[in-house]
């Protein structure tokens, strides 16, 4: 099975097990906690406690519960009214609906997600919460569906580190930026060397997928795509604890690893900012100032 098709499962089901009305799995703590889509306090410490009771109570129950997060971009985000907003990865259409709230009705938020069941649940939670500047697009974060220099600020909630071409996202959220334009994600980061094994195990619990890059690869990624003033905020610490009962069923001594994992594994905010005029050759205006 590819990245594509596990995260597409993944969240598909998440999608409708919300859309059904279903609680969580008997056994979600003792295997992959983030897996199943809970922001509301439970045994995840991953997707929990993101939201506060004000935002909760701007948005429907669903969207809520479809958060599939690692942080709250839009908490962070600073979005002025009239934006344009374009959340890659959007789900339940959480955030979405949150920016749409922001940038008021003469600004616009756009969702893209490529999985059908997230895509008819946000539109559902679109309905509910009766917001009209806010549209759903059906898509892949490497091939974003939208003209160049047309959004004013990207957010994604842990979802660049789905998927298994970043560098091409990070080339798309560049392309659609308007110069000037600003990156504000939240994502999972990897801080300092980790032995390979215990990486993938940590992150297989972290985000499920297990592509999260280390802090420096961050930053070069987003410098070959041409951003700048790149800031790194660490916003949740991953504890070995938190993990335990997961660790343990893929047969690792959680004692052991304990040193070589403390501190490394981070909810971050990524802020970076497409520069205010792009050249294009040595001799573009810019140049000749």
């Amino acid at each position: 099975m590819s990245i594509k098709q596990a995260v597409q499962e993944k969240y598909g089901e998440a999608a409708r097990r919300v859309t059904k009305g279903e609680g969580l799995p008997a056994n979600c703590c003792a295997e992959v906690s983030c897996c199943s889509g809970s922001a509301a306090s439970s045994c995840d410490p991953i997707t929990s406690n993101l939201y506060d009771d004000t935002q909760q109570g701007d948005i429907p129950e669903k969207a809520l519960k479809a958060s599939l997060g690692c942080g709250n971009p839009t908490a962070l985000a600073q979005l002025a009214p009239g934006e344009i907003v374009l959340d890659l990865g959007s789900g339940g259409g959480i955030d979405v609906i949150l920016s749409g709230k922001r940038v008021g009705p003469k600004g616009r938020a756009y969702g893209l997600d490529m999985t059908d069941d997230m895509l008819a649940l946000a539109n559902e939670n679109k309905q509910k919460a009766g917001i009209e500047n806010v549209e759903f697009l059906k898509g892949e974060i490497e091939n974003i569906p939208l003209p160049e220099g047309m959004v004013d600020v990207i957010i994604s909630n842990c979802v660049i580190n789905l998927s298994g071409d970043k560098d091409r996202v990070l080339s798309e959220a560049f392309r659609v930026l308007k110069p000037g334009g600003r990156l504000a994600v939240s994502d999972v980061v990897v801080r300092g060397e980790v032995p390979d094994s215990v990486r993938q195990s940590m992150l297989l619990w972290v985000g499920c997928i297990a592509g999260a890059l280390q802090e420096t690869e961050y930053r070069s990624k987003l410098t070959a795509a041409g951003f700048e003033d790149i800031e790194v905020e660490v916003t949740r610490v991953y504890n070995i604890e938190d993990a335990r009962s997961f660790l343990s069923t893929e047969g690792i001594d959680v004692d052991k690893i304990a040193p070589l994992v403390q501190d490394k594994f981070v909810s971050a905010f990524i802020r970076a900012k497409k520069p205010d005029q792009t050249c294009c050759s040595a001799d573009c205006a810019c140049h000749n100032k």
